[in-house]
């Protein structure tokens, strides 16, 4: 994509966000003494090399990602962790700065603040996404996803980046799967997980993360077997328990990776009440939870499914082990009713 610059200093200013290289100035008619001058008085910032925000006031985060881009020069695109925080996917602006650049743009000065990326997927000139008007050039949400998954050192980091990107409405699983499976993606580390995970938020009928509490939390800590997918009637409602535990009172409702909007969130809170007045006491757990922490979970289910009956022992997984957490007691019996 060519971007085509205005002819006019002013006008390049309102669409850098105040920002403006040496070259730019020049080609608008500013001299070399005239930008000296403005930068010895304090009128004119240096960011980097070659690269000003045209006031003395505190510079915006825009103008100081655009700043970013001018210096490592054309081509270039916020990336990664900046990237994630010009989408919102991040909650809080990057320590460093992350560009990239095509890979065959050669040699990229370094700046203090700027972590460059030399990229293969990104030919010389090429936009690959924006996220709104006057927003700094930035790479496609799914390929941020790529990125951050690269460098996640977990499973979990890599997972939790593509959740909350979903979630927040910048892409959808079904082009992120597209994502995963175009030349030059073929790579992308934690791909298991992510593939588990965006069925999930795709919400399957039989998701994995119900396949990994029926394995992980269930079976491998010797829980009784709970009932899936209880259809229940309320009044003129048909409300669905993911797992339900009939003999112990007991529901677990598992919400994984779905979007969660404010009416899902009211649906849900509609049927753990429903379920109160019934007698059944909800546990809740997200696909982090089970993915990530089954035994945690597992020993949540095993204390209350043994406070409201008669369990066998706690089973002790090999990642139970791991954990080298000490065994937990065995509830006092529930006290017969009107003793």
């Amino acid at each position: 994509m060519v971007v085509v610059l205005p002819k006019s200093l002013d006008a390049l200013l309102a669409l850098q966000h105040d920002v403006v290289t040496t070259a730019q100035a020049l080609e608008r008619g500013t001299s070399k003494p005239e930008i000296a001058r403005l930068v010895r008085g304090g009128h004119w910032q240096r960011l980097y090399r070659g690269v000003y925000y045209v006031y003395n006031s505190p510079v915006p985060r825009r103008s100081q990602l655009h700043g970013a881009l001018l210096g490592a020069g054309h081509g270039a695109v916020l990336s990664h962790e900046t990237a994630a925080e010009v989408w919102r996917i991040a909650d809080r602006p990057s320590q460093s700065i992350h560009v990239s650049v095509p890979r065959k743009t050669g040699p990229v000065t370094r700046a203090e603040g700027v972590s460059v990326h030399y990229s293969a997927r990104l030919p010389a000139g090429e936009c690959r996404g924006a996220v709104g008007l006057g927003m700094p050039p930035v790479i496609a949400a799914e390929e941020v996803i790529y990125d951050l998954a690269q460098v996640a050192v977990t499973a979990e980091e890599a997972v939790n980046w593509a959740i909350r990107a979903c979630q927040r409405k910048c892409t959808t699983p079904d082009l992120i799967s597209m994502h995963m499976l175009e030349p030059g993606h073929r790579d992308w580390r934690w791909r298991e997980d992510l593939r588990d995970a965006l069925t999930e938020i795709r919400a399957g009928v039989e998701s994995p993360l119900e396949r990994r509490y029926l394995h992980d939390v269930e079976r491998a800590h010797g829980l009784p077997s709970g009932r899936r997918q209880v259809k229940a009637k309320r009044g003129t409602s048909v409300q669905y328990q993911d797992v339900r535990y009939a003999d112990f009172g007991v529901a677990v409702e598992l919400d994984g990776a779905r979007y969660h909007r404010a009416d899902a969130r009211s649906r849900d809170d509609l049927r753990d009440n429903s379920n109160t007045l019934e007698g059944l006491l909800t546990l809740r757990y997200g696909w982090n939870h089970v993915a990530y922490h089954p035994c945690e979970v597992a020993r949540e289910v095993w204390t209350l499914l043994a406070q409201r009956g008669r369990v066998g022992g706690f089973r002790r997984c090999p990642r139970c082990a791991a954990l080298s957490a000490p065994q937990p007691p065995l509830p006092p019996p529930p006290a017969r009713r009107g003793a």
